[in-house]
């Protein structure tokens, strides 16, 4: 007599945020704490995957710029083989799932498959970066327009970025460390004043975040001088200025 099939599992693809673990959803720690098999990026903090149950099996498909653990088809096969085979899967990203995670390709094969999905948001890492640096990336005086773009999609020098940084608009840029002089270069080239202000945000909400400042024209020699190490992110804009010189402004115009 054949077997009975085993009911299929669930995906989970669960934001883990900037990487504080106070700063994840409750439904990300209680699915977390009970998971039985996590698959994880490299990015997700050490104190966050400490959470899970010591009898948890953890998988990581770290990426890093050219040197993949897992190809992205391999990661999509990964959780179709494991929901069908009967196991809830907790597929754990940085930030939130549908910002520069991929997380709209791994929803599409699980979908395809028959898989079911849940999807449960996290603060995406330029929310959480901005936030602990105490950079507003909108603000009435300032900025009233914020974009996000990556700096490691490929034909990067062909991307129209005219328009997306400038007065009254915030740019931050993920995986932007490795093409730092090329990023520049380009906004620059596409009339970005070469004195606009840009703030480089390290390891963000950890013990062990800086925040470094500079003009768009030293942002690579910055990240090379500071020997910055991903994670990074890059907001360019007025509201990455240095704090001092905001209040000076902002005390100028109310005596104005």
């Amino acid at each position: 007599m054949d077997s009975a099939p085993y009911a299929t599992g669930t995906v989970f693809l669960v934001g883990a945020g900037p990487g504080d673990p106070d700063l994840l959803t409750l439904r990300a720690a209680r699915l977390i704490m009970r998971a039985g098999l996590i698959v994880h990026d490299g990015l997700v903090s050490e104190d966050i995957l400490a959470l899970a149950d010591p009898k948890a099996r953890l998988v990581s498909v770290a990426k890093r710029r050219s040197r993949h653990t897992m190809p992205q088809q391999a990661i999509n096969a990964l959780l179709v083989r494991e929901a069908l085979a009967g196991k809830d899967v907790v597929r754990l990203k940085g930030g939130d799932p549908f910002v520069f995670g991929r997380g709209g390709e791994e929803l599409e094969a699980c979908r395809a498959a028959g898989v079911p999905v849940e999807v449960v948001p996290g603060i995406t890492s330029a929310l959480g970066a901005a936030a602990a640096a105490q950079i507003p990336l909108t603000h009435r005086a300032n900025a009233s327009i914020v974009s996000f773009v990556t700096g490691q999609c490929k034909g990067l020098t062909e991307q129209d970025w005219s328009g997306l940084a400038g007065k009254g608009r915030t740019l931050v840029i993920y995986m932007g460390l490795a093409s730092a002089a090329q990023i520049a270069e380009k906004l620059i080239a596409d009339g970005l004043s070469p004195a606009m202000p840009v703030a480089v945000i390290e390891n963000a909400t950890k013990n062990t975040m800086r925040v470094l400042r500079a003009p768009i024209a030293g942002l690579a020699d910055l990240v090379a001088r500071e020997q910055v190490k991903s994670p990074a992110l890059i907001v360019v804009g007025e509201v990455a200025d240095e704090p001092e010189h905001s209040l000076r402004e902002l005390a100028l115009e109310i005596v104005q």
